[in-house]
């Protein structure tokens, strides 16, 4: 009986959300999908997530939101490299819309129950590819991402595709 009222208030958001946003003439774009992460020290291979907004500003520069989540168990350890961070994006507004950016934040590792959080910088860009209106493949998106987990520089890898869905 409570399920009714509770998708009859979530529908009733989704249809307000999106009369709102078709109001905003794509200055959103929200992005998601797979990532996958190299660490420099030591040297191993992550799998994981990747989640981004983007409100534009113009057609062509906007402030992301970027976050993701890597997961793996190298040397028999569970590692984990969450990143949150926040920046620039310049982008091509076209059916194949290449863009760069450059964020700013902060990283967290966890692995073999001891965590660490540092400064994060990445710096990259990718290819979006218009499949229906509205909605976007993103090729491929690689960035640099530096990290200085206990005061030594870590020089990283981040390679993502997904969705990007614009408003």
């Amino acid at each position: 009986m409570l399920r009714k009222p509770s998708l009859l208030a979530g529908l009733v958001f989704l249809v307000s959300l999106s009369a709102h946003a078709q109001g905003l003439g794509d200055k959103v774009e929200l992005f998601g999908g797979y990532s996958y992460f190299r660490t420099s020290s030591p040297s191993y291979n992550l799998n994981g997530w990747e989640l981004a907004g983007q409100y534009k500003v113009t057609d062509w520069l906007g402030g992301v939101a970027d976050f993701d989540g890597h997961y793996g168990s190298p040397n028999g350890f569970s590692s984990s490299v969450n990143t949150f961070l926040f920046g620039p994006q310049v982008s091509w507004p076209a059916r194949v819309s290449p863009f760069a950016q450059a964020l700013f934040g902060g990283a967290h590792v966890s692995s073999g129950g001891f965590g660490n959080t540092s400064y994060a910088l990445a710096i990259g860009g990718g290819i979006d590819t218009r499949l229906v209106h509205g909605i976007y493949w993103r090729v491929i998106q690689g960035d640099y991402l530096l990290t200085h987990f206990g005061g030594a520089r870590e020089d990283n890898a981040r390679l993502s595709t997904g969705i990007v869905f614009k408003f």
